[in-house]
This record gives C-alpha cells, structure tokens and sequence, in this order.
C-alpha cells in the first residue's frame, strides 16, 4: 500500500468515526433523508467509484483480475449448495435478483433461469446488467428499475412469483435495518410457495464501530446498515420465512463481515 493509499485510508476510517459520533449523541438522519441522499447517489454515474460500488465489470476494483466473474461463480455455488440442505429441486423459471448490479451475479443464475428479473435503482445499471447477461445467454431479460423511497412498486411490474429471489452487496447499503424488513417482505410476496432465498448481509458483531450507521450516506454507503446475526434471523421469520442455513464470511476480497441467509417460503 502506497502512502496516499494509507492516507486516505485513514482518512476514510476517521470520517467514519466521527459520523458515528454524532449519530450517537442524537445527530441521526430520518430514513427519508438518508433514502434521498441514496437515490441522488444511485442516480449519479459520474460520482467516483460510482462503478466500482454498482459493480461493473469495468470499474477500477474488478481490472486486471477475474474477480467479477468469480463472485458470481461464488455465490451460484454457495446457492446450490444451500438449495441441497433445504432440499430446493424444483425448476428455476423465475429468477429475481433485487439490486443486479453491473451483472457479476446474473451471468451466473440468468443461465439456469426461463427468465430472469434484475432489480435497481438505477437505468445505467440495469441496462449494463441486461448487456452482460445477453452476453452469455438467452434468457429473456426483465429490468425493473425502482424509487429507493418506494421499493414496494416493483410488486406491480413483477407480474408473475419467482422460484429463486437473490440479492447480495445490496442490505449493507440501505437507508436502516428497518428499511430491510420491508425488503423482506417484498421478497416474500415475490416468492412462490416453497421458494428459496438468498440474501446477504453485513452482520454487526456488537462493537460500536460495527453499528448501522444512520446518515451521511455518500461519505460510507456500505456500512449505512448492518445487523445482528440473530436479528436478522429473527426479522426474516416475523416476515414470514423459514430460516435454513446461515454462512458466515468474515473477510472477501470486497470488504468484511458478510452473512448469507437461506430462508424459503413456506
């Protein structure tokens, strides 16, 4: 690592501090707030690591390596093998992945899938997404572009239940836990009877460091929101899943404290 490089590590690591601070001693935002500064974020291609945070292909963070293909890999691979233990066989006709991204996962579900659906925020994302999935495959391509303020609308343009529903490096960057339990929800409501889910999380071991965070959005996006490991279980079922299995990743190559949770519909 170079000095600059450590510089504004630190820099990073002291701006995070000190918005903890404040939201600490009472300077939270409302998730209204935190959900607009989101959306103008989401909506701005030219802000700087705008593409590395929507997980493009050709962004700084996946050049020169196979990372972007291999997280999707990764996660197909874990899905299968989470499918195995909840003993999930039926037909993939419908895939959902809510926040797609530049298309690292789909390139690797979008395959198996009758049809694919990609949830985002944003319309540049959705269409780089579509261009990397028609890239491998021809499975019919649904993009579903949706309000952060609104996320329950994309219940009117799905029109048809999902088999699978999966949505990874997105829970980390939403407004508040709260805001999750409507995603789940939404999930739920998307999922067919005996469909199965896999949704990661960034987990909050209990330090107040690793605590949501509950404003400034733009300066520390992906640690706006983490959870308790029992929590989130614990949310998930009050949402009308059935938790099967839990893995747990303390550190990848993106960042650290990641929890994967398969729940399925009863």
């Amino acid at each position: 690592m170079s000095l600059l490089d450590a510089a504004k590590k630190i820099a990073a690591r002291a701006e995070d501090l000190g918005q903890r601070a404040l939201a600490t001693v009472g300077a939270k935002q409302s998730e209204s707030a935190i959900s607009a500064d989101a959306q103008g974020y989401w909506n701005s291609p030219g802000e700087k690591r705008w593409k590395d945070n929507s997980h493009w292909r050709e962004s700084d963070t996946f050049d020169g390596n196979d990372l972007w293909a291999e997280i999707g890999k990764r996660h197909l691979d874990m899905f299968e093998g989470g499918a195995r233990l909840a003993g999930f066989d039926r037909p993939w006709n419908r895939v959902v992945e809510w926040g797609c991204g530049g298309g690292a996962n789909a390139i690797h579900f979008a395959p198996r899938a009758q049809e694919f659906v990609g949830v985002d925020i944003s319309a540049e994302t959705l269409a780089e997404c579509e261009k990397q999935v028609a890239g491998v495959c021809d499975t019919p391509f649904q993009a579903v572009e949706i309000d952060v303020a609104n996320p329950e609308a994309a219940l009117s343009v799905v029109k048809e239940p999902c088999d699978v529903y999966v949505s990874f490096y997105v829970f980390e960057l939403i407004p508040t836990p709260e805001y999750g339990e409507r995603l789940l929800r939404i999930a739920r409501e998307l999922l067919v009877p005996g469909g199965l889910a896999l949704i990661q999380v960034k987990y909050d071991p209990g330090t107040w460091r690793t605590r949501p965070r509950r404003r400034s959005y733009r300066s520390g996006l992906a640690a706006m929101t983490t959870y308790r490991v029992d929590a989130f279980w614990q949310l998930a079922e009050r949402c009308g899943f059935t938790p099967q299995a839990i893995q747990l990743m303390p550190k990848n190559e993106l960042d650290e404290r990641y929890a994967y949770f398969f729940l399925t519909k009863p």
